[in-house]
């Protein structure tokens, strides 16, 4: 029996299911390693695919997979756009190639040259973008798209640091880039970011922009990871990054692959690591610059037919039971490891890879919901070779599943029955608060269902807690702070304008945070901007808002500004981080639940030897009895009242609370403050 059922005796049923799971993952890998060498090998189609660099013969390859096709060739300004000129010879397994001596293009294929290749098949001549290139640049004016030749591995960038020949560089050789990559940071606290909309200004932020004016207010936060969002090119800037185009490609809008090497190296320096959002789920179903018929059929590296388009995505789906396929993710996974020397991946999307029915319309309560028919087996062994292959590269990459299903085993270790990701995303704490503050008033909030709600996981699956979601920031929804304080924070945001919603809106939002923080998981996310409240959704340029930038920014300059209140969430962000690490609150014992008083919708647990009173309620209460562990005073060593966080220091924080013993429980009394959270600590036991 695996493990994975002897530690949860609710999946017995289906042992066997589990056991199947196992046998499927070990009989693939064990095929692969038979014919290819290993995994890593197996990993590796983009050193043979796209462009590659020949030493012995002095030129350049490019290789396409294309087995249905009757004919490619490759064209460019490199041969004046002749379309014809240098065709590509069929090999064997349905790989075409052509060889480009330096002799002949040494100067005329250089770096930034602009190539397309003429596919010839069933369906006609098509123009495509090669699948494996690194680079596309996108016309804005006709949204016409180009590859372009790039040579990632003779890179000179403003560091002598970076001058790392790859082509010289001994096999397995560390490179001072990869040296300089932070220890594993336990717990993570992420901070989510958008390149493109990172900057103040209307427009597209960059790399540079990002490195030199973002990671610094970051680093300053208290945060040791970044997640990078909308990383991998995408035709459509407003899709977020979620309908990728070409795999291997850094988006161009944001700058050149070496500006995104030097932000992430930048970040490793400052302590934080780096982790990619991979969207290894779907891909868009573009014909010209995607993967969707490249060779004439639909099922060439996707799903064909119905069961390959995903109506609510609009896009395409990989067949992951084909081996070409699970190649080129394999090897999109390893090239943006090593390459670009990211710390780990976000999976995007993996309860619609998990399920044929991709999640929709279905309640996940039953065992037979996660190992049925409806589940599909060839995607959970791609993302258990996945996660192999991530640890196997550095047993300290980080990975992360998007997984609202509650998937039994998707962070259990592989051996054991399970999926191997790190963490899972605590995907429903953020749908709690949004359907709390839209749905009920203050005085119908139920403590029970608050304390559970945040607490009703597995405490072997570790969790990323985070209050709300980039979802809940786009244009259509609201943030907490937006949701909290609508209208009044376009008039009411000065110090020295009091205006009672916005009290009760940034009382709330500093308690949403903690609380959340301090119950939801075993690692911290944020999505930037949302630590200081911003007042705006995210409104991507389209032809509704005229193709407008106003909205696909941060307004860093509202929090900059000291006479607004932003500055107070934005303080308290960094100090709730600051407190949390300290007293190591996120890797101590589950919380004990003290206390749930319905009638003054007051919270007491402990954790870690702190007690924590949050009380959600309108009313203000001297004298409150709690129930407290030990005997001895208590200090306050942290109050979401204090008036440098937008509080009223209604609490002094010089008294010292002494505890009671009555019997076989211990009480105190405090000054319970209306929509505040206070921490209590012992100073001595009697």
């Amino acid at each position: 029996m695996m493990k994975l059922v002897e530690n949860d005796t609710w999946l017995e049923p289906v042992a066997e299911a589990v056991q199947a799971r196992y046998d499927r993952y070990e009989s693939l890998l064990k095929y692969i390693n038979m014919r290819y060498g290993s995994l890593k090998s197996f990993a590796s189609a983009h050193e043979f695919f796209g462009f590659t660099y020949d030493e012995v013969r002095r030129g350049w390859w490019y290789r396409e997979w294309a087995p249905a096709a009757h004919y490619l060739s490759l064209f460019g300004d490199f041969n004046n756009w002749d379309r014809y000129a240098n065709p590509l010879e069929r090999e064997d397994d349905g790989v075409w190639s052509i060889f480009l001596p330096d002799a002949q293009y040494k100067n005329k294929l250089t770096q930034g040259s602009l190539l397309k290749v003429l596919v010839q098949s069933s369906i006609g001549e098509q123009e495509r973008i090669p699948v494996y290139i690194n680079r596309v640049l996108q016309n804005e004016d006709n949204k016409d798209f180009a590859a372009q030749f790039w040579d990632l591995s003779h890179r000179v960038t403003e560091s002598p640091r970076h001058r790392v020949n790859k082509s010289t560089s001994p096999e397995g050789a560390l490179d001072d880039r990869q040296e300089a990559k932070p220890l594993y940071s336990n717990p993570l606290f992420i901070y989510e970011c958008h390149i493109g909309m990172a900057q103040e200004r209307e427009g597209v932020g960059t790399y540079k922009e990002f490195k030199e004016n973002i990671l610094p207010r970051i680093k300053d936060l208290g945060y040791n990871a970044i997640q990078l969002m909308a990383i991998a090119e995408h035709p459509y800037y407003g899709s977020f990054g979620y309908h990728v185009s070409n795999f291997f490609a850094a988006s161009s809008r944001f700058g050149t692959p070496e500006d995104l090497k030097d932000l992430i190296d930048t970040a490793h320096e400052m302590g934080m690591k780096v982790i990619m959002d991979l969207v290894h789920s779907h891909t868009v179903k573009n014909t010209y610059e995607g993967l969707n018929l490249f060779d004439g059929t639909e099922d060439q590296y996707l799903v064909g037919g119905h069961a390959g388009y995903h109506q609510q995505w609009d896009s395409k789906l990989f067949n992951y039971g084909k081996i070409e396929t699970l190649r080129f993710l394999l090897s999109n996974v390893r090239y943006w490891l090593e390459e670009y020397h990211f710390d780990g991946f976000r999976f995007d999307g993996v309860t619609s890879m998990l399920y044929h029915h991709h999640g929709i319309g279905v309640e996940f309560g039953k065992q037979e919901d996660y190992f049925g028919d409806g589940v599909n087996d060839a995607a959970v062994t791609y993302l258990q070779l996945a996660n192999t292959l991530i640890h196997q590269l550095n047993e300290e990459n980080i990975t992360i599943a998007e997984d609202v299903s509650g998937m039994p085993g998707i962070c259990a270790p592989i051996e054991d029955g399970g999926i191997g990701f790190d963490y899972r995303l605590g995907m429903g704490l953020p749908d709690f608060w949004i359907k709390i503050l839209k749905d009920q008033r203050d005085e119908d909030w139920n403590m029970h269902e608050f304390f559970f709600t945040m607490t009703n996981r597995l405490y072997n699956v570790k969790t990323i807690a985070y209050a709300e979601s980039h979802d809940q920031a786009l244009v259509g929804d609201k943030t907490i702070a937006f949701r909290l304080m609508d209208k009044e924070m376009y008039t009411s945001m000065s110090k020295f304008t009091p205006n009672m919603i916005v009290d009760r809106g940034i009382a709330l939002h500093k308690m949403i945070r903690l609380f959340t923080i301090s119950l939801g998981g075993d690692a911290w996310l944020n999505f930037m901007g949302n630590e200081f409240g911003h007042p705006e959704w995210i409104d991507f340029p389209r032809l509704d808002n005229e193709w407008s930038y106003k909205y696909a920014r941060r307004q860093w300059s509202l929090v900059d500004n000291k006479d607004l209140k932003y500055y107070y969430l934005n303080e308290f962000d960094k100090e709730m981080l600051r407190f949390i690490k300290e007293n190591d609150i996120m890797n101590a014992e589950p919380a004990w639940l003290m206390n749930a008083d319905e009638e003054h919708k007051t919270i007491v647990f402990e954790r870690n030897n702190m007690i924590f009173v949050f009380n959600w309620g309108n009313e203000s209460m001297p004298d409150y009895e709690i129930n407290v562990k030990n005997t001895g005073d208590y200090k306050i060593v942290f109050s979401s009242d204090d008036s440098r966080f937008g509080g009223f220091d209604n609490i002094d924080k010089r008294v010292i609370f002494p505890s009671e013993k009555r019997g076989d429980n211990v009480y105190m009394k405090i000054y319970n403050v209306s929509r505040t959270a206070v921490v209590y600590q012992c100073t001595m036991n009697n």
